[in-house]
């Protein structure tokens, strides 16, 4: 079955015209209706058919606290102060909430929705333990790495203790190990949408798996 409809994308639309809290207290009938209810039903749904892939990420359907993200942004170190974001989006963590692993991400904005999955700038024990782990296996880290995304924060040089020669030493240099798949809107009001993230997520897995066992966390 499927999850959202038009909706989704129609509140999203008129949100970023009228991103202000007296739009939003009006329309928040809708908001619950178009986005949050029918996204804690997916995230409930997909919890089992994660746990196929790996039986340590943890899909959380509570509507406070869970996989599903605030809508409200953080305006207290911005200058933009524009109270809601213009998206909607979830993350499945590897081994559940504060733990510092690997974990899939599905973003939903009206023409740039995306699954992704992976580590974003890792504490610097982590990074490291992932670092070694690519010169310790690289066969296993060739083929995790499929459609890594474009290292935006990569070190100019080398880190410390590693051989500038080593042939994978631009991921080396990495300080963030993301991937992702951009979806159409079709493709997100579609009956088949779970299936569609759940091919994604097990395309993913081998990065995720990799990741996880580089930081400790279970897999």
């Amino acid at each position: 079955m499927g999850y959202f409809d038009k909706g989704l994308f129609a509140f999203l639309t008129e949100l970023k015209t009228h991103n202000d809290r007296a739009w939003f207290t009006k329309n928040k009938a809708r908001f619950e209706q178009e986005i949050k209810e029918p996204f804690l039903d997916f995230i409930s749904d997909a919890g089992p058919q994660l746990r196929k892939i790996s039986k340590s990420i943890v899909a959380d359907p509570r509507p406070v606290g869970g996989s599903l993200f605030r809508i409200y942004r953080d305006v207290r170190f911005s200058k933009d102060k524009s109270p809601y974001k213009t998206h909607a989006a979830a993350h499945f963590q590897s081994g559940g909430k504060g733990v510092h692993g690997p974990g899939y991400y599905l973003h939903l904005e009206p023409g740039e929705c995306f699954v992704g999955g992976g580590m974003w700038m890792p504490e610097p024990k982590v990074l490291d333990e992932i670092r070694n782990r690519i010169v310790d296996k690289p066969a296993e880290w060739k083929k995790a790495r499929v459609n890594l995304s474009h290292p935006e924060d990569a070190l100019k040089r080398p880190p410390r203790g590693f051989d500038p020669d080593h042939p994978m030493i631009e991921d080396i240099k990495r300080k963030s190990f993301t991937t992702g798949t951009k979806l159409t809107n079709k493709q997100v009001l579609a009956d088949n949408f779970m299936s569609t993230f759940i091919t994604e997520c097990r395309n993913i897995a081998p990065l995720m798996k990799f990741l996880a066992t580089s930081a400790g966390v279970p897999w």
